[in-house]
């Protein structure tokens, strides 16, 4: 029977390459996933993980082999390796954003103790995706995803992929397409049993009987009837969107060749995969879902996070998607500009997030070992993540790379193969691209929307470059931004034969001292590093129907000397209410509609408020600011900012307020300083000190210099359970507690 079990803990590190006899008294002892190095700041420096390092790990086996294959499985490790065990080289692979796996049963000892050697090159390596060129993102280094045991038979299943066809007809189905491997010497006959419940009460199931010659691997494709499963959607609630499990089951046969249907008979199973029922094409009009036209609105998202890099835990990976979708109102994401984590993905699925994945690289595509690795990774994208209902396009070509048709068509038809049910796309900056993928994917950095040329046509960039932002520029300046992501989303849903578009981007990140803003970060997101948001972000937001929730954000400190030439004129707000009334103080200002003039195509504009100048006339008091929007005619929201801009409390929050023990898992912890209604002083620059008492440490700086009146840090769990106390503090005003659960 098939086994797998998790193979994070109790590592190893070293950062320099050492050879079997160094000490273990040399290394230190980390988790997976684990960045080489883990920074007290959140301005990294790319030579400060560009080395060599030796990562160790001493284990016995779990269970016994009997008579099975033992692997192991690496979800991803930055960015070159060799793999050793026992002193025996198993191989290198190369490319940090695919997984990889190797067997480990002709050298493991069944009995007593192993010594598994990673040796680790994360140097930027020009012959390996995505250097080559200059590359505008650091690609850290570690064993930064999950890594697992695989125990499996000799005849096993060694894949499955599960393809939805006529899903709006009464001729619904699933073809699930079966790989069995025997690596045995001799022929096996088989059962395969193929299931999924679509109720409580009710399965959709089949089963064939095969044979597989020694040393070789045969597919089968078995069909389920689908007329009782729901489509999967966007609506987020699992129970009404159709997200289901395909199991597959390898049996024993009887002396006639028939499945023995006992669990003592079952050689293998496969672990459960999800799907769902879904048509999802890019039409020359559009793309549509399950037959219905939706205009895709989204943003680009780097899967790199301050003093961690790229080693973020299953939690945080989940949280991304939930803020994409929940907190900035996403349909789509695309993971530029490599495949991301599986665990971001499942959440996708989960919540109706779509998803436009690429292969790693960026405005380079090498010679022809580069290229190799390239198709390599096509090929490892696609077989990882095809069974994800929320992935509805393929990205094929490297990002703004220049025209190669021999190398693009041998990816597409590549593409085409592996998953015959989705369309293909290739990332490009500037128009004249020979097209060969199914949609014309376009970064557009014109600052306004060019009329598609060709079609299917997709907006995978804008703006970002070309306007970064920091939480702490000028209001003139968080309100341009904001509104330039307006102006071309406004755009592009007037825009018909556009699919839509994905605004480059969700979050700050880290970069080479080449870009960014002389800190090594590039503030091209609509949210800052630390996932907090930037007026852009408030525009996002709200574009959400009200009845998801009702958003109401003033893109203002509300101080009168802040803007250029001083004054609030126009005051701009970011609401999907249909009206706003507007208080100074005791003074009522009026009612307000959304700029439906210069916003005609948004589903809900920005309100550009005028006349409010008069409240940045010297020797006039300026009140407070009160908004109470309106929802068929009736109050639905209410916001207040104060006119002092004092400090009044030093918040802190943590994102989740219960880990588990397993020394990997982690929260953030937001702060910001606020005024008497909650809304952060962005011109604050105090200094914030923490400390922590129970079984958990916190991960980075530590006192803080807040800059923009809000950040964050990580609380990472060790491994007993325990109550943490995290207490803040900063001059002038009262310190605050927070509390979190580790089980």
């Amino acid at each position: 029977m098939r086994t797998i079990v998790p193979f994070n803990d109790d590592w190893l590190f070293l950062p320099e390459k050492v050879g079997q006899e160094a000490a273990d008294s040399r290394f230190e002892r980390v988790t997976l996933p684990h960045t080489n190095k883990i920074f007290p700041h959140h301005n990294f420096d790319n030579l400060e993980y560009q080395f060599i390092s030796t990562y160790r790990k001493r284990f016995a086996l779990p269970e016994p082999l009997n008579g099975r294959q033992v692997y192991i499985d690496f979800d991803g490790a930055m960015i070159a390796c060799e793999v050793w065990l026992n002193g025996n080289k198993l191989g290198e692979h190369e490319g940090g954003y695919t997984p990889f796996s190797f067997d480990l049963t002709d050298y493991v000892r069944e009995n007593g103790e192993n010594v598994l050697t990673v040796y680790l090159d994360s140097t930027e390596r020009k012959d390996i995706p995505p250097y080559g060129f200059v590359v505008d993102y650091l690609t850290f280094g570690g064993i930064y995803r999950d890594v697992r045991l695989r125990y499996v038979e000799q005849c096993h299943i060694a894949d499955v992929f599960v393809r939805t066809k006529d899903v709006l007809t009464d001729n619904r189905c699933a073809e699930v397409d079966i790989w069995v491997t025997n690596q045995s010497t001799n022929p096996k006959k088989a059962a395969i049993y193929c299931g999924a419940e679509y109720t409580e009460y009710g399965a959709a199931e089949t089963e064939t009987t095969i044979e597989v010659e020694p040393n070789s691997t045969i597919k089968v494709t078995l069909t389920l009837p689908g007329e009782q499963f729901k489509l999967w959607s966007l609506h987020g609630n699992r129970d009404l969107f159709g997200l289901y499990e395909c199991r597959v089951q390898l049996y024993e046969v009887d002396k006639d060749g028939k499945l023995i249907n006992d669990d003592s008979a079952i050689v293998d199973i496969f672990p459960e995969i999800r799907f769902g029922f879904r048509e999802a094409e890019f039409r020359d009009d559009g793309f549509y879902l399950n037959g219905e036209r939706i205009k895709l609105i989204g943003l680009d998202r780097h899967q790199t996070y301050p003093y961690i890099g790229a080693a973020a835990p299953k939690r945080l990976q989940r949280q991304d998607a939930d803020i994409l979708k929940y907190e900035l109102g996403c349909n789509i994401v695309r993971t530029s500009h490599y495949p991301q984590s599986p665990h971001f993905l499942d959440r996708c699925d989960e919540i109706g997030l779509l998803v436009f994945e690429e292969i790693p690289g960026w405005q380079h595509i090498g010679d022809n070992d580069w290229q190799g690795i390239s198709l390599r990774d096509v090929q490892a994208m696609i077989e990882r993540d095809r069974n994800h209902p929320s992935i509805v396009l393929w990205g094929v070509r490297i990002n703004e790379s220049p025209d190669n048709e021999a190398f693009y068509r041998a990816t597409n038809e590549l593409a085409r193969r592996l998953d015959p049910t989705r369309q293909t796309g290739g990332v490009r900056n500037f128009r004249e691209s020979q097209f060969l993928e199914d949609v014309f994917t376009y970064n557009d950095f014109s600052n306004t929307v060019l009329e598609p040329h060709v079609t299917p046509y997709l907006i995978t960039e804008f703006n970002g470059h070309m306007f970064p932002t920091k939480s702490w520029d000028s209001e003139d300046r968080l309100i341009e931004h904001a509104l330039r992501h307006a102006r071309i989303q406004d755009k592009q849903f007037g825009i018909q034969s556009i699919s839509g578009a994905i605004g480059w981007c969700a979050f700050d990140y880290n970069t080479h001292r080449e870009f960014g803003s002389g800190d090594r970060i590039c503030y091209h997101g609509v949210m800052d590093i630390f996932r907090l948001p930037k007026y852009a972000a408030y525009f996002y937001e709200s574009q959400l129907p009200p009845e998801q929730r009702v958003v109401l954000r003033a893109a203002t400190v509300w101080s009168p000397g802040d803007r250029s030439e001083g004054g609030n004129d126009p005051l701009v707000v970011f609401s999907n209410c249909d009206e706003i009334a507007l208080y100074v103080g005791d003074y009522g200002n009026g009612r307000y509609q959304p700029d439906r003039a210069s916003f005609p195509n948004l589903p809900h504009p920005p309100f550009l408020i005028p006349g409010l100048g008069i409240h940045a006339t010297w020797g006039l008091e300026n009140g407070d600011l009160r908004l109470v929007g309106y929802i068929n005619g009736q109050p639905a929201a209410e916001q207040k900012i104060s006119a002092r801009g004092l400090p009044h409390a030093l918040l802190l929050k943590a994102d989740f307020t219960e880990l588990k023990a397993d020394g990997a898992d982690m929260t953030r912890l937001v702060f910001k300083i606020v005024d008497e209604y909650g809304n952060r002083l962005p011109y604050t620059n105090q200094c914030v000190s923490f400390e922590i008492d129970g079984p958990a440490d916190l991960i980075g700086e530590n006192p803080f210099a807040l800059m923009g009146g809000q950040a964050a840090l990580y609380v990472k769990a060790r491994r007993e359970p325990g109550t943490v106390t995290i207490r803040a503090t900063t001059p002038r005003l009262e310190p605050t507690l927070e509390t979190i659960t580790i089980t």
